[in-house]
């Protein structure tokens, strides 16, 4: 589990194509301190296992799968990634509960200075939109964010200074694959009414016109 808060940026030192996916070696220092061998990192927001460890960085496996579900089949050599440590008993939970695994991809649409924040615009598949509301979290490339608007197809995120200084959002061009993960939650909540509906023998009052009434929908 990972809580979307960017320890690092890294950079893609090699990618080796295989029969099984393919193999990243990414250059980095941070997240391979206290890292053993077969420990989770975040890459993009995407959850792969580090099987190699060194001063300079780690090796990764990426499998077909997963090339072909997030924005990792398409990157190429040199690109900044980024990336962060599986949470510990002890790790501070300073953004949301994200686990790593890419609901789909969307698409950077623009970057507009407001001042005191950038109003990022990310285009979205219309599968992900049910999971997306007004203010809710969302995991753009691994980063927990919050949605400021949503419209048909797209969301603004509301991004300071700070989160462009130690993330790669500020590299991004228009037009540029980016994973995205939604709320836990939400795909947890449709997973109950949907078991409701199809005449599970949950006993649960959870309804639409309750969690309408509470402010979740």
């Amino acid at each position: 589990m990972f809580t979307g808060i960017i320890e690092e940026l890294g950079t893609i030192s090699s990618i080796e194509q295989n029969d099984d996916g393919a193999r990243f070696f990414v250059s980095a220092t941070t997240v391979v301190e206290d890292s053993d061998e077969g420990d989770s990192i975040a890459v993009n927001g995407v959850c792969l296992t580090a099987l190699e460890i060194s001063d300079s960085g780690f090796e990764a496996d990426v499998s077909i799968e997963t090339l072909e579900r997030s924005s990792l089949g398409s990157i190429m050599r040199g690109s900044v990634v980024n990336l962060e440590r599986a949470v510990t008993p002890s790790t501070r939970l300073g953004g949301h509960i994200v686990q790593g695994h890419v609901d789909g991809t969307g698409v950077f649409v623009a970057a507009e200075d407001d001042g005191d924040f950038s109003t990022v615009t990310v285009g979205f598949p219309s599968e992900l939109g049910r999971y997306l509301v007004f203010k809710g979290s969302i995991t753009v490339d691994g980063i927990s964010l919050t949605i400021a608007a949503l419209r048909e197809g797209e969301f603004d995120i509301a991004v300071i200074p700070k989160t462009l200084e130690l993330t790669n959002l500020s590299s991004l061009e228009p037009g540029d694959v980016v994973n995205l993960e939604v709320d836990l939650i939400a795909k947890y909540v449709e997973r109950l009414l949907l078991y409701r509906k199809d005449g599970g023998h949950d006993e649960s009052e959870i309804t639409m016109d309750k969690l309408k009434s509470l402010g979740f929908a």
